[in-house]
């Protein structure tokens, strides 16, 4: 598999650092929202759960969240969209 090539810093569209939102959507479990802010505080130590912005499915099977992590660099970005996508408890990045 072919890895994307990097985008130079002077043709990315985000500015860092900055606060950038994440929406991540998991089965609507106990204990989503907790290990989602963990995840988010092992990335941003000054991230604060109370801005978690919370949105279930219709069904209300599902948690759509959105995540507004302070990032310093494209790499931390990207780290932080592996270890989400990666969680057990993670269904969709976006």
């Amino acid at each position: 598999m072919d890895l994307p090539r990097p985008i130079p810093p002077e043709q990315s569209l985000i500015e860092y650092p900055c606060h950038f939102p994440i929406k991540v959507m998991g089965a609507n479990v106990d204990g989503y929202v907790t290990a989602m802010t963990h995840v988010a505080k092992a990335f941003d130590a000054s991230f604060d759960a109370s801005t978690i912005e919370l949105r279930p499915s219709k069904a209300g099977n599902y948690m759509g969240l959105t995540l507004s992590v302070y990032v310093t660099s494209r790499e931390q970005l990207d780290e932080l969209y592996r270890t989400l996508t990666t969680h057990p408890m993670v269904k969709i990045v976006l």
